[in-house]
């Protein structure tokens, strides 16, 4: 037993730990650094996917408006739609009209703009409009606390076909107004904002300096 003990002992004093310190430093060296790369990476796959969910949400939240549908529709409330959606998608999405739902003043095809409200008349509604005399519908239409984004009028009292609302058979009364014209017109006001002045109506294709002086006189916005 103590000759095993002893040349235990020998050999153990013949070890070279220099030969082996610098290695060691190093390997040690080496693991640090792959952990904090590990880290790093890590970090940066957590802010990465917090990025992106918040670019989501945002993207989703603008991909989408609310409306509230009132009047005569099968489930009347507020509900989410696409961003520029039209009316029509408004009253499908509350189930669809009543029978007794009268389209004759409001506007199915118009673009809709977050928190808009769409209201659609009964018949029994708009004969009481006729009974008082109510010729020019236009917003807030026929009940007056209640505003309507769907309405749009025919047509000014003075005779002026507005050109912000007018049907594609309105605007084809104008002098040099065809159909092609007329739903450019509708077309561009439809993909833009309302034109804020009878001048506007020039940035629509076809809608030349000599037409519009041939139509200035007789529309209005």
């Amino acid at each position: 037993m103590d000759d095993i003990l002893e040349y235990l002992s020998n050999k153990l004093s013949d070890f070279d730990y220099k030969n082996y310190i610098l290695p060691t430093i190093l390997l040690l060296l080496f693991i640090a650094g792959f952990v904090y790369l590990l880290t790093v990476i890590k970090h940066i796959e957590v802010k990465s996917t917090k990025e992106t969910k918040v670019v989501a949400s945002e993207t989703s939240n603008n991909d989408y408006i609310y409306v509230d549908v009132k009047g005569s529709i099968a489930n009347p409330g507020v509900y989410r739609v696409k961003y520029n959606a039209r009316v029509i998608d408004a009253i499908k999405e509350a189930g669809g009209m009543l029978e007794e739902a009268n389209t004759r003043f409001i506007n199915l095809s118009k673009a809709l703009n977050d928190g808009d409200v769409v209201m659609v008349y009964s018949n029994n509604e708009i004969n009481e409009a006729k009974k008082d005399n109510i010729v020019y519908i236009e917003t807030p239409c026929v009940c007056e606390e209640v505003k309507n984004d769907a309405c749009y009028k025919e047509e000014t009292k003075d005779g002026k076909v507005n050109i912000n609302n007018a049907s594609l058979d309105e605007l084809k009364k104008l002098d040099g107004i065809g159909d092609a014209k007329a739903k450019a017109i509708i077309e561009y006001r439809n993909n833009n904002s309302k034109f804020k002045t009878i001048e506007d109506i020039k940035k629509v294709d076809g809608i030349s300096e000599s037409l519009y002086n041939k139509i200035k006189e007789n529309i209005t916005t």
